[in-house]
């Protein structure tokens, strides 16, 4: 089973990603792009595979550059707050 079958383990995943790059030492400005990228992967290659990342990839891709910028610090920012 992948992390992007389940919500939940998808944050889980995410927030573990994120706190090893921030214990490497890594910038927010660093895990933000990162972050951006990894959306635009998932947004190009990866079919949904739940409700939540089919909302999401339906705004990824309604949205301009700076507004996907803004999604996936929402998404950091989420998981930050659970973890």
């Amino acid at each position: 089973m992948s992390v992007l079958d389940n919500w939940e383990q998808w944050k889980d995943f995410l927030g573990s990603r994120l706190n090893q790059a921030e214990t490497e030492g890594m910038s927010q400005n660093v895990v933000s792009d990162v972050a951006y990228q990894v959306g635009e992967y998932l947004a190009q290659q990866v079919e949904p595979k739940n409700e939540q990342e089919r909302v999401l990839a339906e705004l990824w891709n309604v949205a301009d550059e700076q507004e996907q910028h803004a999604i996936a610090n929402m998404m950091v920012k989420l998981v930050q707050n659970e973890g």
